[in-house]
């Protein structure tokens, strides 16, 4: 079984990863690390590991971890990638990996270099409704595709909240923005060359609040809008000429909608639907990473993927300052 550390006790740990860990077939929660001890304890209790460090250090010095899982703030991420790939630890790194592409570098170098399987932590990728649209879409269930649509919102204005805190990577675009991007990229293989965007910051929290985007994919267009103050939304939609796809609950699959994707046909007068009762796309996740870290064929969000999804995200950002296209 793989041994799995936890560097902080953070919220989508706790409710999302840990218990993903705790469900899946190949992997124990060994170890959680918190620079409040009694804190680190209390998880650890709760979840039955043997081990409870009051540093990231200890818990990376620790032989008794095979690997660890990194849900600090946004901008820290990189910091203590390193210093877990260093350790020799295999490394799942909460979304985003980084706030600019060029930062990933660094990190697949120390990947080569000790043989370890780093990974950004889109568990997106390994949800069944997911393969299924990239599945309709290769087989040409639309036809051409010719546009996406999207949307993820909701509404936070929190100011202890980490996504609307500038300094430690808080933002639309950093927290959800990567979603219509990468689940766009993913399910079509394609790469965007150009995009435009609107982007309206928060004036007190300086975080971007707002946005909306146009992506060109050369063949087709992928257009959404995303936001931290507005009522919670979820959608993508895959259009084509002779049908469309709707994706109910994209992002929070089972949490914000049932998890259905629906076919319609050209003229919307008939439907197919798919659902994935039960799927968890967490457990999905740290169990195809256990694979890969083994040796197996796993398919894994890679770092040179990271790399390619967060120059979108630059680009966007780097639009929002001027009207007209700018190169991804």
């Amino acid at each position: 079984m793989f041994r799995w550390g936890i560097l902080s006790t953070a919220k989508i740990a706790r409710d999302h990863l840990l218990p993903a860990i705790a469900a899946s077939e190949n992997g124990v929660v060994a170890a959680i690390a918190s620079r409040d001890p009694a804190r680190a304890r209390q998880l650890a209790d709760r979840w039955n590991a043997p081990h409870a460090f009051g540093s990231y250090e200890e818990l990376l010095a620790s032989a008794e971890v095979d690997g660890v899982y990194i849900p600090l703030p946004t901008s820290q991420h990189v910091e203590w990638a390193a210093k877990a790939i260093e350790a020799g630890k295999h490394v799942l790194v909460e979304k985003p990996l980084a706030l600019k592409a060029a930062d990933i570098a660094p990190l697949i170098a120390l990947r080569d270099r000790h043989k370890v399987l780093v990974s950004e932590a889109f568990m997106v990728v390994h949800h069944p409704q997911w393969l299924k649209v990239r599945a309709l879409i290769a087989e040409g269930a639309v036809g051409r595709l010719r546009h996406v649509q999207g949307a993820f919102s909701y509404f936070n204005v929190d100011p202890h909240n980490m996504r609307n805190q500038l300094d430690l990577g808080g933002g639309a675009l950093p927290d959800i923005g990567v979603y219509p991007v990468v689940t766009t990229r993913f399910t079509t293989g394609g790469e965007p060359v150009r995009v435009q965007a609107a982007i309206e910051r928060d004036a007190t929290f300086g975080t971007d609040i707002y946005s909306s985007v146009r992506a060109d994919f050369g063949g087709f267009e992928l257009s959404f809008y995303l936001s931290t103050q507005m009522a919670a939304r979820q959608i993508m939609v895959f259009h084509g000429d002779k049908g469309f796809i709707e994706i109910a609950s994209p992002f929070n699959a089972g949490l914000y909608d049932d998890q259905r994707v629906t076919l319609h046909n050209q003229d919307h007068d008939a439907a197919q639907l798919f659902r994935f009762p039960g799927a968890q796309q967490y457990r999905l996740q740290v169990e195809a990473f256990v694979r890969a870290a083994a040796g197996g064929r796993d398919r894994v969000f890679t770092l040179e993927d990271s790399v390619a999804n967060q120059k979108v995200i630059d680009a966007i950002f780097r639009a929002g300052t001027h009207d007209g296209w700018e190169p991804v």
